[in-house]
C-alpha cells in the first residue's frame, strides 16, 4: 500500500515536469526552424508587406492613443508628487525618460500582442486545422519560409518604427498636460526636454521593441501551427498566444533594463 502511494505521488508530480520538458524541447526546435529558414530563399516580399502593413500601418492608431494617454497621466502623476518637494521642473525629463525607456516599448508591445499575436495564432492555427498546411507541404511550399519567416521580419522591423512613433506621442502627451493643464513654460518645458533626451534612452526602447515585436510573432505562429481541435483548438492557441506573449514581453524588459542601466 506504502508503495503503490509513493509511486502515484511520483506519477503526479513527475508527470508535469515531462510534459513541460516536451514542450520546451518542442518550442525550441520550432524557433530554431523557424529563425533558420527566415535566411533561407526564397524570400517571400509580398507576404512581408501583407504584414508590415498590418502590423505596422493599422496598429498606428492604438499605439498612439497608448502612448498619447501614458504620457499625460505620467506628467500628471510625477507633478503631484514632486511639488511636494518644490520639483516641479523635472516633470518634462521623467515623462521622457519614462515614455522612451519603458511605456512607449512595453505598453506598445502589448497592445499589438493583443492585436496581432491574436490574429496570427488564429490564421495560422485556422490553416492548421483545415489542413491547409499540409496543402502546402504537398505543393512543396515551406511552411515556415511562407508562413512563419514574413511574420517574424514584419515584427522585428515594424515594432521599433512603431515604438518610435509612440515616443513622439507620449512626450507631446506630457507637453500638452505640462503646459495647457500644469501651466508650464511652453519654451521651458521643450528645452527641458531637449536637454534630457539621451541617445541611450531611444535605442534601449528600440532594442526592446525589436525583441518584442519577435516574440509577439514567434508566439502568435509557434502557438497556431501546433493548434488542433477545430475551433476549440484555435481559440485556446489564440488565447495562449497572448498570455505566453505579454508574460515574456515583461520578463525580456526586465532582462534588457538589467542589460543597458544596471550599474
Amino acid at each position: 500500500m506504502f508503495n503503490k502511494a509513493v509511486e502515484n505521488f511520483l506519477q503526479t508530480l513527475g508527470r508535469p515536469l515531462v510534459n513541460f520538458l516536451m514542450n520546451l524541447g518542442y518550442f525550441s526546435q520550432f524557433v530554431a526552424r523557424a529563425v533558420y529558414n527566415c535566411f533561407m530563399p526564397p524570400f517571400y516580399f509580398k507576404l512581408f508587406g501583407k504584414q508590415f502593413l498590418n502590423m505596422g500601418f493599422y496598429s498606428l492608431p492604438v499605439v498612439g492613443l497608448t502612448t498619447l494617454f501614458a504620457g499625460m497621466v505620467i506628467a500628471i502623476q510625477t507633478y503631484s508628487g514632486f511639488s511636494k518637494y518644490g520639483a516641479e521642473s523635472a516633470v518634462a525629463t521623467v515623462v521622457l525618460i519614462s515614455v522612451t525607456r519603458e511605456l512607449a516599448p512595453v505598453l506598445s508591445a502589448l497592445m499589438v500582442a493583443g492585436r496581432i499575436g491574436a490574429a496570427m495564432a488564429a490564421e495560422i492555427g485556422t490553416m492548421r486545422v483545415t489542413e491547409q498546411i499540409d496543402a502546402l507541404i504537398t505543393l512543396s511550399a515551406n511552411p515556415f519560409r511562407y508562413l512563419i519567416a514574413p511574420r517574424l521580419w514584419a515584427g522585428v522591423v515594424v515594432m521599433p518604427l512603431l515604438v518610435l512613433f509612440g515616443d513622439i506621442i507620449g512626450i507631446f502627451g506630457g507637453y500638452v498636460v505640462g503646459v495647457y493643464k500644469l501651466d508650464f513654460n511652453p519654451a521651458n518645458y521643450i528645452n527641458a526636454t531637449m536637454q534630457s533626451l539621451q541617445a541611450i534612452d531611444v535605442i534601449s526602447g528600440m532594442v526592446k521593441a525589436g525583441v518584442f515585436g519577435f516574440i509577439i510573432s514567434m508566439m502568435g505562429c509557434y502557438h497556431g501551427y501546433r493548434s488542433k481541435g477545430g475551433a476549440q483548438g484555435v481559440g485556446e492557441a489564440t488565447t495562449n498566444a497572448v498570455v505566453a506573449s505579454s508574460i515574456l514581453i515583461l520578463i525580456f524588459n526586465y532582462l534588457l533594463t538589467e542589460v543597458f542601466f544596471a550599474r
